[in-house]
């Protein structure tokens, strides 16, 4: 496509992304498009995970103990 046809398309149809359907337009949508949001979607499972098991370590019985003491000896300074 020439500069000036693309400038034509672009009046044509402005504001409609390339490639989008029904618009006539021979760019092809980028390959890696949606990728960001499958990342996220990943990294926040990832993260429920880890809070899960967080949870699951915390609510234990030593670690609990543990935290009672720092907390305790930190107040009677």
């Amino acid at each position: 496509m020439t500069e000036k046809t693309q400038r034509v398309d672009d009046d044509l149809a402005p504001g409609v992304p390339a490639g989008a359907p029904g618009t006539g337009r021979s760019d092809a949508l980028d390959p890696e498009a949606g990728l960001a949001t499958a990342e996220y979607a990943i990294a926040t499972i990832a993260a429920v995970g880890f809070a899960g098991l967080l949870i699951l370590v915390l609510q234990s019985d030593a670690v609990r103990g543990m935290l009672e003491s720092i907390i305790s000896s930190a107040l009677s300074v």
